[in-house]
């Protein structure tokens, strides 16, 4: 029951996230991949502000989020996701492959949108390829929302702050893509839905695996158990026990008297 429960919430959450994701790209498409008013303003601010600073702490961030370091991310999902060496590697796998995977159906949905990318003289740094949704967003978004449920199914200690640190960054990864100018904000709003759609698909999958092993701690959307499956039961502790040789000793007790009783009713008839 557990598992069919997260299923459908994890499946709810992924529709919904679909369902936005489909209307922006309607959108998208209806203006011919031309900018919408709010890209528009965003990008016109982020021109007009950008200290050398700035630009170089949005450099830093922004290449965080495709390359090595969301693959090592998921790979540390994947290893806090797993209680025995079994799981841990069944779930690096998964993780990994929940990424990749993600990778290249938004690359065909990029192709298939070709949305342009923002004027080349508002670039700050290098891109390539069509914009919609953004790369680097749904990249970034995709590994940190496996490591914030993997720190969510196992309740680790400090794991709420590191879960905020974790999702702040992936959301600073995004907005770096529109203050470099090479992304409108839309292609932002575009991959962090693509990655709530994608990990949703992901968790409902494994969470209808038979034995949902090894997410099965988890019981709802933003919450869980902390505690991973139910414990089978296990030996009796010691005041278990105790209560228990207590109760067997009384139960002997009364059936001793009981015999005596009836032995001495016997004799007293036959007297």
């Amino acid at each position: 029951m557990r598992g069919d429960r997260t299923a459908a919430r994890a499946g709810g959450c992924g529709l919904g996230a679909w369902a936005a994701f489909g209307l922006l790209t309607a959108v998208v498409v209806g203006h011919d991949g031309r900018p919408l008013p709010v890209d528009r303003a965003l990008l016109s601010w982020s021109v007009g502000h950008r200290p050398d600073v700035a630009l170089a702490f949005a450099r830093g961030v922004t290449a965080t989020g495709t390359g090595v370091v969301p693959f090592v991310l998921a790979a540390v999902a994947g290893v806090v996701a797993g209680r025995t060496p079994r799981q841990r590697a069944l779930a690096v796998a998964l993780c990994l492959g929940c990424l990749g995977a993600g990778q290249a159906l938004r690359y065909g949905v990029m192709t298939l949108v070709a949305r342009p990318r923002p004027p080349l003289t508002d670039w700050q740094t290098h891109a390539s390829g069509w914009a919609f949704p953004s790369g680097h967003t749904t990249t970034s978004a995709l590994a940190a929302g496996l490591l914030i449920v993997a720190l969510r199914v196992r309740g680790a200690r400090g794991g709420a702050p590191l879960a905020v640190a974790v999702g702040a960054w992936a959301a600073l990864v995004g907005l770096t893509r529109v203050y470099l100018g090479v992304h409108w904000f839309s292609d932002v709003v575009g991959g962090w839905l693509f990655a709530a759609g994608w990990l949703g698909v992901c968790l409902y999958a494994v969470a209808r695996r038979p034995g949902a092993e090894p997410f099965h701690g988890v019981t709802a959307a933003g919450g869980g158990t902390g505690s991973g499956p139910p414990r089978p039961p296990g030996p009796e502790g010691p005041a278990q026990q105790r209560t228990t040789g207590a109760a067997q000793h009384r139960t002997a007790g009364a059936a001793q008297g009981h015999t005596a009783g009836a032995a001495q009713v016997r004799t007293a008839g036959a007297t």
